[in-house]
């Protein structure tokens, strides 16, 4: 009774769902599905309105397909903003140059005066706050703060000149 409904009633339902979300082929595929579900899944229920029932159906399936269009549209146009790579590999003279500089900052902070080196380390490599590097090196906090002015400005100047032992 429902099939024969859908056939009698199909190119009116169709119209229907294309004056509601605007696109024939999109109204076709919802009452394509409408008709794979009857065949599949009748209803267990005696329908006594199968016009109106067809209307719910194809309303409610056409809803759905429409917000699931929409989410898949919205992970496509997400995916097409990622960039084609997850991040560049450096090229091999761009290793190079990253390791020796690398190793001239090591240099670098290995020849700080001693008090300088060790509040250094403690606190930009151990993270350690100032305060706690004072207390644990029995210092002034001001004393930390100058340490590490020496120490960072030896290091901007090394970044700046391209070797740490330049005059």
């Amino acid at each position: 009774m429902l099939i024969q409904a859908l056939l009698r009633h199909y190119d009116e339902l169709t119209e229907r769902l294309y004056r509601r979300f605007g696109d024939k082929n999109f109204a076709r595929d919802v009452m394509q599905d409408v008709c794979v579900q009857l065949l599949e899944r009748p209803p267990k229920i005696t329908v006594r309105t199968p016009f109106a029932f067809l209307r719910r159906v194809s309303t409610h399936l056409a809803i759905d397909r429409y917000r699931h269009e929409a989410r898949q549209q919205l992970r496509i146009e997400y995916v097409a903003d990622l960039p084609d790579h997850a991040s560049p590999m450096p090229t091999p003279e761009q290793s190079l140059q990253s390791s020796q500089e690398l190793d001239q900052l090591i240099s670098l902070i290995e020849n700080l005066p001693p008090r300088c080196r060790e509040v250094f380390v403690m606190h930009k490599i151990h993270q350690l706050p100032q305060a706690e590097v004072a207390a644990r090196l029995n210092i002034s906090r001001q004393m930390v703060e100058k340490h590490l002015r020496v120490a960072m400005t030896a290091c901007r100047q090394r970044l700046q000149r391209g070797s740490p032992h330049e005059s």
